[in-house]
């Protein structure tokens, strides 16, 4: 019956006027308030930004006395609408069914932020299936929101439309890396729209960073990957260190580049495909593709990685192509003085590769601190 009143009401692309109707349709007693904020206090997937650090004391009580929905306009037009955020309170099933409804028809929406909202999988599904109905919407932050059947991964699927995702404070495990790691790519394929990945503050650890490397071996679409404050010792962050630099396509790989060479020669067709790359080399046995020379940005910050990692990140980044690879590497805050000397030549080295580095290598770079 619920689902038969949604689908009968026509929105009318203005969420001041949609929400309340369509929550009044489901005879919700609490009905949440729409309240504009400037455009400048707007937010990307990876500033670490917390809504309520925006606010007075006074301003969040008042804000937060009771549902709210907090939007940016631009042009003060109510049908020109670019955010929706939603902080510190719970986002129920008809809550989430409304918002289903409404988004398709905000055709400005250009970003969707739900902090602690106490989203739940079937939720989460729900909206998943919805944002490809969303004209412009390609930022999702889903932070503070822990799911039991860890189902973010479907948020990177191949067909995803979304570029900047954060995942932070999740409580992301091993589990969830996995199939995170499985998103991003497998043999056979990959997830090419996603730009920017935040998994800061979860629970990911050496196995999870693990996974997350073997989903980055194939996948040539993520530039910026923030792991920051995910307790990764140097199990975990060699393998992440050995996906930068030329590595061994194992067994299954190595059968399914024959399969599209195959597949190129027959249909005559060029084929798009990290396997068929020209810098793939035989040697001693062995196919060696050159790496993940797509991925720009890397926050390893945070974490419990020690001097025993560094000589390999240092390794496969001096083998990576000349204006390519990594331009930004953060590994500030581990278990390594700060003045180990690979790691100051790391530094070193990402100075002269960071196109809008403007301090001495021997500065703490600042974004590890948030994200």
């Amino acid at each position: 019956m619920i689902v038969c009143i949604i689908e009968d009401y026509q929105c009318s692309g203005n969420l001041h006027v949609d929400l309340p109707e369509l929550c009044l349709l489901l005879g919700m007693k609490e009905i949440p308030v729409v309240i504009q904020r400037p455009a400048a206090s707007s937010s990307s997937a990876t500033d670490g930004e917390n809504i309520e650090h925006d606010n007075s004391e006074a301003e969040k009580q008042r804000l937060y006395s009771k549902p709210c929905v907090l939007v940016v306009l631009e042009n003060e037009d109510p049908l020109n609408l670019k955010s929706i955020k939603i902080s510190g309170w719970k986002v129920d099933m008809l809550v989430a069914r409304v918002l289903c409804k409404i988004l398709p028809s905000l055709s400005n929406l250009l970003s969707l932020h739900l902090w602690q909202t106490r989203l739940s999988d079937k939720m989460v599904i729900s909206l998943n299936n919805t944002f490809p109905l969303c004209s412009n919407l390609r930022t999702v932050i889903l932070e503070g929101n822990p799911l039991p059947e860890q189902s973010y991964h479907l948020l990177m699927s191949k067909d995803s439309t979304l570029t900047h995702l954060s995942l932070r404070n999740n409580r992301i495990g091993e589990e969830g890396a996995r199939l995170i790691g499985s998103a991003l790519s497998t043999t056979t394929s990959a997830n090419r729209n996603l730009v920017i990945l935040n998994l800061a503050f979860n629970s990911i650890g050496d196995a999870g960073a693990t996974h997350i490397a073997q989903g980055l071996r194939l996948n040539r679409g993520l530039l910026c990957l923030s792991l920051g404050n995910n307790k990764i010792g140097d199990a975990g962050a060699a393998h992440l260190a050995k996906v930068l630099g030329p590595f061994a396509l194992t067994q299954e790989e190595i059968v399914e580049r024959r399969h599209q060479l195959l597949g190129r020669e027959q249909n005559g067709e060029p084929v798009e495909s990290p396997l068929l790359e020209t810098s793939v080399q035989c040697r001693h046995g062995q196919v060696l593709l050159s790496g993940n020379t797509a991925l720009c940005y890397l926050n390893l910050s945070g974490n419990q990685i020690s001097e025993q990692s560094l000589p390999l990140f240092l390794s496969s980044l001096q083998k990576q192509p000349e204006g390519g690879g990594l331009r930004r590497l953060s590994l500030q805050r581990n278990s390594f003085c700060p003045d180990f000397e690979d790691f100051v030549k790391i530094q070193e080295l990402m100075a002269l590769r960071d196109p809008l580095n403007k301090t001495t290598a021997s500065q703490p770079e600042q974004e590890g601190q948030g994200d």
